[in-house]
């Protein structure tokens, strides 16, 4: 084979495996690209439920404040109705019947914020936490009581006809005489906390 044609030869094949690369790069290029704006999508939308998730909190914040305060620090509700149960009891026989309204009125304004926000989000699905408090003294089933005064409420509402909806899950729960936001004056921790946590599902732009 004369140098001439060796050299035909090897250009031609180098022009080949250059021209291979080149589209082996493009292909790596396009998937490199199409990858990146999938990923990009996915942290846009993350940021959309974020956002989403964010507003619903400060709606919820606001829920009726006659029967509410809300502490950002522990981002809970704290129920500003005074309940005091004889020691060592959980029966709902034992409120006065002014203090059962009141508590009615605070399962209604709950339901109310609830129901507003699911108008517009159907899809946001919540966590409705009622946490039971007891104070300290003799007893000595506190945290047991605790809990037994959280579900106490949370039959007392359904018993009113209260229903929270298909989005929302409520959990009971008692700190007993410990957990958190306690007051100094131990009568006071006769009551409960409510937390709300919305959390999404699918959420439409």
């Amino acid at each position: 084979m004369s140098k001439n044609k060796k050299e035909s030869f090897f250009w031609t094949s180098y022009s080949d495996l250059m021209t291979s690369l080149f589209f082996v790069m493009l292909v790596l290029f396009i998937l490199t690209i199409a990858l990146l704006h999938k990923r990009n999508q996915g942290l846009i939308t993350k940021l959309i439920e974020f956002e989403k998730i964010e507003e619903i909190k400060k709606s919820l914040n606001n829920i009726d404040s006659n029967y509410f305060d809300y502490n950002p620090a522990y981002k809970k509700h704290i129920l500003k109705i005074r309940v005091s149960f004889p020691t060592g009891e959980s029966n709902m026989k034992y409120i006065d019947d002014y203090t059962q309204q009141q508590l009615n009125n605070a399962g209604h304004a709950i339901k109310n914020q609830i129901d507003e926000i699911t108008k517009t989000n159907p899809e946001i699905q919540y966590l409705l936490i009622i946490e039971g408090q007891a104070s300290k003294d003799n007893f000595a089933k506190n945290y047991e009581l605790s809990y037994e005064r959280a579900l106490a409420l949370n039959r007392f509402w359904k018993d009113s006809g209260i229903d929270f909806g298909k989005n929302c899950e409520v959990l009971i729960s008692g700190s007993g005489t410990g957990g958190s936001m306690r007051e100094d004056n131990e009568k006071n921790n006769q009551r409960f906390l409510i937390h709300i946590i919305p959390k999404t599902g699918v959420i439409e732009n």
